[in-house]
């Protein structure tokens, strides 16, 4: 097996580091986080940090990068209006999605100059991503400081929860290959996904059952 050790890593080129590192740890979900800013310009950007973090209370998180050079609007509007939306991202958003990541004039909606189309929804600020088979109305919840890199861990409450007919189970499971969210590989890599099983809940000295994912 090749191996990197701490000084390689450090010694690394920065484009070279960067791709290892981002695919090192897996796949990571794939999610347009829409914001509308205290003006009214509504912002969409895709983010590859989001994380559950509990059911009950219902909350997931997202990494800010260090703030500044024209990164920062999705928090910077969900700091002033308590507001976004989380879409997931299919194939045929991907391309588009991922040109949201450029560094846009927070006078310019993504949405319109990526021919991404909004969905407004009567009662919430934030506008969703109507494309998205699965869209999540989430407020501010706080956030963390990591000092480590300068970046913000933001922690949402989910609000409210939109899905497409015939994605979820009678058990409340969502069968994400059928939603046809696509997930990230690193920095630039969009896959599909292909459901192999779903096992029942881990005890001690119960032997494991599969679940029907239909």
């Amino acid at each position: 097996m090749t191996h990197f050790n701490s000084a390689d890593l450090s010694s690394m080129e920065r484009i070279y580091r960067g791709n290892l590192i981002n695919s090192v740890t897996g796949f990571k979900s794939a999610n347009l986080l829409g914001t509308q800013s205290k003006n009214g310009i509504d912002n969409v950007a895709i983010f590859s940090s989001v994380t559950h973090l509990g059911s009950n209370p219902p909350l997931f998180s997202f990494v800010q990068r260090p703030l500044g050079y024209g990164v920062g609007h999705t928090y910077e509007n969900l700091k002033e209006t308590g507001y976004l939306t989380l879409n997931h991202i299919n194939s045929e958003l991907v391309d588009r999605a991922h040109q949201s990541s450029a560094k846009y004039d927070p006078n310019v909606s993504e949405f319109e100059h990526l021919q991404i189309e909004k969905q407004v929804r009567e009662g919430f600020t934030a506008p969703f991503v109507k494309n998205a088979a699965i869209q999540v109305a989430a407020q501010y919840e706080s956030e963390y400081y990591l000092k480590e890199n300068d970046c913000i861990l933001v922690i949402c409450r989910i609000t409210d929860i939109f899905i497409k007919e015939g994605i979820q189970t009678e058990d409340g499971w969502l069968h994400l290959e059928k939603a046809g969210t696509v997930t990230i590989n690193g920095l630039d890599g969009y896959a599909t996904t292909q459901m192999e099983k779903r096992l029942s809940y881990a005890k001690v000295d119960e032997e494991l059952k599969e679940l029907d994912i239909n």
